[in-house]
């Protein structure tokens, strides 16, 4: 009798095992048919990159009016000037002696008018005693206006050698600082064609402007007023801020691409930014911080076809507990039709339309065609007891990698939504051949 029952439970301790072996092993290979990625919660940024060149605000470029010789320079690379400071000086020998000269033919021609002027007064009073002609008295007139006119130009001459001369002492238009020197001591300018550029004056460089060169697929995205990051090659681990200030209309093409350039403010009060340097530039478009992220390969699964009877047998288990009125809602939300599928996990109804036995999870619409970047995607899920479920999200804010989960009941962080149906599962599920395949044998 004893031997029977010591064979009775070891029967029961087998049948045991085997069923806890079973479950165990069932659960395993629910978990084993896909693959996941896992919902995070952090910061992301979309941004737009580009390049552009470090410029001081409000630079001037002096040069020189007048052709001579440098004879002295009087202010080197860097230094700060005020408004009106001798920069340099020509040498004046030329123009002093071109001053001189126009005032001697200033009082040449004025001897000349003089003597006209009395030359007319008298022919009045010899035209008025009838002892000349009218055409002698014209002549007479008209020489005198005539030395009029030439002291007037030569008054003219006068004044633009007397400015020539001024011009040979070069002077600062603006307070600000030397950023650039072209000149030296003994070398000779030429305007004659064209002003040479001496001397170039930054107004101001605790405020500096980036012209970077955007692509015409990125530029509607560009706005003024939007936040800019930026960093340049002198100080790599230092990343500097900006604000887009204007977005010009004229295109540039470079290399058959067309762009737009964009003028960025930056603040440079610690004086770490040189005119000319090189900034990579990063616009942010999209800035969120402490949201639900997912990797976009989860936006993109599509369910196999035993994925979708899964899910639509689950739903049917659920209705069964549900009141009639709750199940009369769902079908009015899918337009009177007895298919559950379209529902998520909370007996909301999906807006899915697609035709067949799959309403709502067929493929090329609803749940199984409906994941998208944007305002509204699927994610499909093993829910905590480890059971297939997909849930409607509202997308927000994407980098091309990981994308902003605005709305999404049921989607917390660390859940593992499916991104992939492993070969054997996806093979067994999704091809429609294989289940005629299996009824014929």
């Amino acid at each position: 009798m004893k031997k029977w029952i010591v064979i009775a439970l070891a029967a029961v301790v087998v049948v045991v095992a085997v069923v806890l072996a079973l479950r165990s092993g069932g659960a395993g290979s629910d978990a084993e048919r896909y693959e996941f990625v896992e919902v995070t919660r952090g910061d992301l940024e979309n941004i737009i990159t580009s390049t552009g060149t470090l410029s001081a605000v409000g630079t001037v470029e002096v040069g020189t009016q007048v052709s001579g010789t440098v004879s002295h320079v009087l202010v080197d690379y860097n230094e700060s000037v005020t408004a009106g400071q001798v920069l340099a000086v020509l040498d004046t020998t030329m123009l002093s002696a071109s001053v001189r000269d126009a005032r001697a033919s200033v009082m040449r021609t004025k001897a000349l008018s003089e003597q006209a002027d009395r030359e007319l007064v008298r022919a009045y009073e010899l035209f008025n005693d009838k002892l000349i002609s009218d055409a002698e008295f014209e002549d007479i007139g008209t020489n005198a206006k005539s030395a009029e006119a030439s002291l007037l130009s030569a008054a003219a001459s006068l004044d633009r050698t007397v400015a020539n001369l001024s011009y040979a002492v070069i002077r600062s238009p603006i307070d600000g600082t030397v950023i650039m020197r072209s000149v030296e001591p003994g070398q000779t300018v030429a305007a004659s064609f064209s002003t040479p550029t001496l001397f170039i004056i930054a107004e101001d460089l605790s405020e500096m402007e980036i012209r970077a060169l955007v692509d015409e697929s990125d530029i509607g995205q560009i706005i003024e007023g939007q936040s800019v990051h930026f960093t340049v090659e002198a100080y790599i681990d230092e990343e500097f801020n900006g604000t887009v200030r204007q977005v010009w209309l004229q295109p540039q093409t470079v290399q058959n691409v067309v762009n737009y350039t964009v003028v960025i403010d930056a603040a440079n009060e610690e004086g770490l930014l040189y005119p000319g340097m090189t900034a990579t530039v990063d616009f942010m478009i999209d800035e969120v911080r402490d949201v639900l992220l997912v990797p976009n390969a989860a936006l993109r699964f599509q369910p196999s076809e035993s994925m979708i009877e899964e899910f639509r047998s689950a739903m049917q288990e659920r209705m069964k507990d549900m009141p009639d009125s709750e199940r009369q809602k769902m079908g009015a939300g899918r337009g009177g039709g007895s298919d559950v599928a379209g529902a998520d996990e909370h007996g909301s109804p999906g807006n899915g339309q697609g035709t067949g036995s799959g309403a709502g999870l067929g493929s090329g619409s609803g749940m199984g065609g409906g994941n998208a970047f944007g305002d509204a995607a699927r994610l499909w899920y093993l829910d905590e007891e480890g059971k297939l479920n997909v849930a409607r999200v509202r997308t927000g804010a994407t980098d091309g990698r990981v994308t902003e989960i605005m709305d999404g009941r049921g989607i917390t962080e660390g859940t593992n939504a499916i991104t992939k149906v492993n070969e054997e599962d996806s093979s067994r599920s999704s091809n429609p051949l294989s289940s005629a395949m299996r009824r014929r044998r």
